[in-house]
């Protein structure tokens, strides 16, 4: 698995669980949704998210090489 893949699967496991948690617990918890979508705007425009970052210092590759 890729940084790009896993971070894929990461943000969207993480949107799905604060909407459910904000739905069935508190709806306090649609901010960690709207912060989630802020990161990735702004990951956007500087190329830079610090999941990423963290899934690189665990040694995920950027790329698979052929």
């Amino acid at each position: 698995m890729t940084v790009q893949r896993a971070l894929r699967l990461i943000a969207g496991l993480f949107i799905m669980l604060s909407v459910a948690l904000g739905h069935f617990v508190n709806p306090a918890w649609f901010l960690f949704t709207a912060f989630i979508g802020l990161n990735l705007f702004q990951s956007a425009f500087t190329q830079w998210c610090p999941m990423m970052t963290l899934l690189k210092m665990f040694g995920l590759p950027e790329e698979i090489k052929p």
